[in-house]
């Protein structure tokens, strides 16, 4: 390297490429996989198609990592080593969507609102640096902290099991059902003077589910629980970053073991598949719920800013108002993208930025090596069925850990930068806020009077959280937020 090469723009030997890419791929693993998993299953679709949800992310994560990391002319691309994947963020309001909407008529609506707010997104990039002064830590600290909280329930009901459907906690008594089938038998013949059944008349579930619950599924959990803290405890170096990663693959083993896992869907996948734009048919352009991720992105934007300028110190990149709106423009052009290929809105992940300080190798090649391996990976169905194939106590047990840990970063971003000891008005903002964004959690039908337009606005607690904040903030400290309170939240996000 010549002294006129910077760190950031230094390309190593292809070995060493490949070998610190794959490390980059493997923190950001677990995280990448969570969300199609977690949007599939609330869709109900099938498992082939929860499968190519995961070969999408994957595919579409490699093509804007490289975007980001490499650059493409000069509107698009921060050029430093980022890693980028789907937000949390945007969860809330899509588990929203597909739970009103399942089946491919929720998947184009979510891809509809994706490629919409990914289109707002591309255009008001250039300003939202200008907007750092409305999200002051303690808004930011909020936000995360109730996405982490709100997600929890997702992790939780990995474990134990869905409380409706196949998992609900009590389910009908076969003698109820049959005599009341009986019932209508008699009603339905003829002369008979027994009254008809009143329409929508159902019976009451009183009995306990056996698959509620069940001790095998806590047990698998636990295990994958524990093996994650001993490793994050015992493991050196690269071996503790991955930890969540490596506590899934002991669960799927044991899972397997037990007769959990079936592998018929892995063995029929192709090795080789290409990614397809409108697998799930052609998006549907709903302007309420394009509104509603059109916020969420306003949130990751700010997010991404701050990672930026973290991510700018680290590695001796100055970061420019051009430059930073290049690299917020791939947040937009990245989710429009994952709306055409069938997945999800994209920002950094600060589990990299977080690895670039731990092994001090700043080269943005690295990255774009990374780009590439995700890619063939999103090339690969047979990975994505195995990915699928995992039963979801193996997952609750690092969903534990993965939305824990957003919320703990909440909480750090909160301890580290807001002062609570000399403004209480902060106390107020954080209360309230986490307050508005728990309603959809302890009352989700809690809007069955409101307009049905406004549902996909308020259903999301993270939402309702963010907008609470921002304007309690207001309210109480006016718009004080600067880049380098952005700068400090940033620094200590890395996990």
């Amino acid at each position: 390297m010549t002294d006129r090469v910077k760190p950031v723009d230094e390309i190593l030997p292809a070995p060493q490429l490949f070998t610190l890419g794959l490390q980059h791929v493997l923190v950001m693993y677990a995280g990448a996989i969570a969300v199609p998993l977690i949007i599939g299953r609330v869709l109900q679709l099938a498992p082939q198609d929860v499968a190519f949800l995961i070969s999408a992310d994957l595919f579409v994560c490699g093509i804007v990592t490289i975007i980001q990391s490499l650059g493409m002319t000069r509107y698009f691309g921060i050029q430093m080593p980022v890693m980028m994947g789907v937000t949390f963020a945007s969860v809330g309001p899509m588990i929203a969507i597909g739970a009103a909407n399942p089946g491919y008529a929720g998947a184009q609506l979510i891809f509809g609102s994706i490629i919409g707010a990914g289109v707002m997104a591309l255009l008001i990039a250039p300003v939202i640096s200008k907007m750092l002064r409305f999200f002051p830590p303690v808004v930011t600290g909020t936000i995360i902290l109730v996405i982490g909280v709100t997600l929890m329930r997702v992790g939780i009901n990995w474990i134990f099991g869905v409380p409706v459907g196949p998992t609900s906690v009590k389910t009908v008594n076969p003698e109820h059902a049959a005599w009341l089938k009986e019932v209508g038998e008699l009603a339905g013949a003829a002369g008979s003077a027994v009254p008809a059944i009143p329409p929508g008349l159902g019976l009451t579930a009183t009995v306990n589910n056996p698959a509620y619950a069940s001790l095998q599924n806590m047990g698998v959990s636990a295990v994958v629980l524990l093996s994650i803290l001993l490793i994050a405890k015992y493991g050196k170096g690269f071996v503790s970053n991955i930890a969540v990663l490596l506590g899934i693959v002991i669960g799927g083993v044991l899972a397997a073991l037990l007769g959990m896992m079936h592998f018929d869907g892995v063995a029929e996948a192709k090795w080789f598949s290409l990614i397809t734009p409108f697998h799930f048919g052609m998006p549907v352009f709903d302007p309420v719920m394009i509104i509603t991720m059109t916020l969420v992105m306003i949130v990751v934007m700010i997010e991404s800013t701050g990672m930026f300028l973290a991510l700018g110190d680290m590695t001796g990149r100055t970061i420019t108002q051009p430059r930073l709106a290049a690299g917020l423009r791939v947040d937009g052009l990245g989710t429009i993208l994952g709306g055409i290929f069938n997945t999800f809105p994209y920002t950094s992940f600060s589990q990299n930025v977080g690895l670039v300080g731990v092994t001090g190798i700043k080269s943005r090649y690295i990255c774009i090596a990374g780009g590439l391996i995700l890619i063939v990976l999103g090339l690969i169905p047979k990975m994505a069925v195995m990915v699928e194939a995992l039963p979801i106590a193996v997952l609750g047990g690092a969903g534990i850990v993965m939305f824990g840990m957003v919320a703990a970063t909440g909480i750090r971003i909160l301890a580290a930068g807001v002062d609570f000891a000399n403004n209480r008005f902060n106390l107020f903002i954080v209360a309230v806020s986490l307050g508005f964004g728990m309603i959809p959690l302890i009352a989700p039908n809690f809007m069955i009077w409101l307009p049905h337009a406004l549902h996909p606005l308020i259903e999301s607690g993270i939402l309702l959280a963010s907008i609470s904040a921002v304007l309690l903030n207001l309210f109480f400290n006016g718009a004080k937020g600067t880049a380098e309170e952005a700068r400090e939240a940033a620094s200590v996000a890395d996990h």
